[in-house]
């Protein structure tokens, strides 16, 4: 059963080589690898999918090679009930790829080629126009040129839409009106700390720190802070909201599975603390899991692990 409010997820899409690890490598080093896999990937098509998947009524913009890879990333998403007819396919250029490192902690880092996900411009955007008009909620993040995104906010923002903002990779700034045109900035604590220069990860002093961007007009501001929860800051105060506890297996698509659930959740006309609650729920089954969108759970396995973590 689709959402009540209809998603519109703008953002990159890529296919994840991934590449299993003892241990990252130092500079200079080389290991050798326990395990590889490719999947299908990339923040913006992660978070499509995942708001398909968890029953968010879902429209996809990015671009993708006239390739093989372009091709197996529009069929996976469609998989998951997400409206792909605006894709750009583009000639003669590679769909975006990334390589991901996961160690045995489930931690990762991760090197992104951009392909075509650097033709989602401007001019793609402002050609479907149409499909910003007819979404309640925008999700954006930064792995498509930093133009088209600051364009979509301010786009979304002047059609009064509900912007999401999930900056990773985090640049060093952003500009005053892209946060005066957000609903919600979801950095995780890395991200904030760019953002900010913000020299701790206790509590009291995030939420400090986003003082100056909530005076530049961003309504909320959400820091994912891994096994720690999310603490949301407004106008109105903080407040942590922690996590079910699970083992950690990969966490590669948890910040994508955050802001979908949160999105998604919205879109359904929960609250902000509800969608986070929810969110939180999304995010930790998906850490339990291996992969990127293969570990992004059901709506319907969410409610069930919700139900017994109460």
């Amino acid at each position: 059963m689709f959402s009540l409010k209809k998603i519109l997820v703008v953002g990159s899409a890529n296919v994840d080589f991934v590449i299993g690890v003892r241990q990252a490598p130092e500079l200079g080093e080389t290991i050798l690898c326990r395990s590889f896999r490719k999947t299908c990937g990339g923040k913006g098509a992660n978070q499509a999918y995942a708001c398909g998947h968890l029953g968010g009524d879902t429209a996809f913009l990015n671009a993708v090679g006239d390739d093989p890879l372009g091709g197996e990333l529009v069929r996976n998403l469609q998989q998951a009930n997400v409206d792909t007819r605006a894709i750009r396919t583009v000639d003669g250029v590679s769909t975006g790829m990334a390589v991901v490192c996961v160690d045995e902690k489930g931690n990762n880092s991760i090197i992104v080629v951009p392909g075509a996900n650097n033709l989602c411009d401007v001019d793609y955007l402002r050609r479907n126009r149409a499909r910003f008009e007819e979404s309640d909620i925008v999700l954006l993040q930064m792995e498509i040129p930093f133009e088209s995104v600051c364009y979509a906010v301010e786009l979304a923002s002047g059609l009064h839409k509900t912007v999401i903002l999930n900056p990773a990779p985090a640049p060093d700034s952003l500009p005053d009106e892209v946060y005066a045109g957000l609903d919600y900035l979801t950095p995780n604590e890395s991200e904030f700390k760019h953002l900010t220069g913000c020299p701790t990860d206790e509590v009291e002093e995030l939420a400090v720190h986003c003082k100056p961007l909530l005076e530049k007009g961003t309504r909320n501001i959400i820091i994912t802070l891994g096994s720690r929860g999310a603490l949301h800051v407004n106008r109105e105060g903080h407040t942590l909201y922690r996590p079910p506890e699970v083992q950690a297996v990969d966490t590669t698509a948890a910040g994508d599975t955050f802001n979908a659930a949160l999105a998604r959740e919205l879109a359904d006309g929960r609250s902000t603390g509800e969608a986070i609650v929810f969110a939180n729920m999304a995010s930790a089954l998906a850490v339990s899991r291996v992969g990127a969108q293969d570990s992004i759970p059901s709506y319907e396995e969410v409610l069930d692990f919700k139900k017994r973590m109460e």
